[in-house]
């Protein structure tokens, strides 16, 4: 597979107008880019004004799709995995503690043939910002309890940086509303048991809560939630739309 021009990157967005700008420069840089669809999920500052300014320079290239409520990222994402029209799709924050820097070797492991899903792991030794130890041990912890509930053997569940095959990403049934997306992606990948799941190293530049980072021990304990509703509570036959001999071709 030919790396340029295959991704559809999804980017949601709440009140990051001072880095949206930025991202989407460095994401539309990029040859591996198809499309960048924004998924703007009622920001109460300028990010919709700014994103429109692309959306009408770069000739269908940047699609703006507006939440008319505040729902969460998790609903942002889903709406931007059903808009998604290329061979593999990624999700990419507008924070810029992702670097877009990172596509190819994000998606090297499906370009090649030899996964269906991959995860950026920000733990596998590539450099990263020292940041919040209390917050890379929450990271680490919810890390494991997944992996004890999935049974496989992830070092960072909770990364945004994840890329599948579109036909993938598209046959599952997602729900969540909030951060809880990574846990019930996590899940539903895992339980099909018939799906590649790779990771890679990545480079980290995180973000202070000062600096506009959301994310909070909150988020945290609804994870553990989410984990048990995904893998215990919840039936696996809800999971996905078609089975997955009649998608892996």
């Amino acid at each position: 597979m030919n790396t340029e021009k295959v991704l559809s990157v999804i980017i949601p967005v709440y009140n990051e107008g001072k880095t949206i700008n930025l991202i989407l420069d460095e994401v539309l840089a990029r040859p591996e880019t198809a499309e960048i669809i924004v998924v703007d999920d009622a920001s109460k500052d300028n990010s919709k004004e700014q994103i429109q300014k692309y959306v009408d320079r770069e000739n269908g290239l940047v699609r703006l799709v507006c939440q008319e409520i505040n729902h969460g990222k998790g609903a942002a994402i889903r709406k931007g995995f059903d808009e998604a029209k290329f061979p593999i799709v990624i999700v990419q924050d507008a924070d810029r503690e992702y670097s877009p820097a990172d596509y190819p070797a994000v998606i090297a492991p499906i370009v090649s043939g030899k996964a269906d899903v991959v995860y950026g792991s920000r733990f596998q030794g590539a450099a990263g910002r020292v940041l919040y130890f209390k917050h890379q041990l929450g990271n680490k912890f919810l890390t494991f309890l997944s992996n004890l509930l999935t049974d496989i053997n992830l070092t960072d569940m909770e990364t945004c940086y994840k890329a599948f095959r579109r036909e993938v990403i598209q046959n599952i049934n997602l729900d969540s509303e909030r951060f809880g997306i990574e846990v019930e992606l996590t899940a539903k990948f895992a339980h099909a048991r018939v799906l590649k799941i790779y990771e890679v190293p990545i480079s980290y530049n995180g973000r202070t809560y000062e600096e506009g980072k959301k994310i909070t021990w909150k988020d945290g304990v609804a994870a553990i939630w989410h984990m048990i509703k995904y893998n215990i509570l919840q039936k696996k036959s809800r999971f996905y739309k078609k089975p997955w001999n009649e998608v892996l071709k």
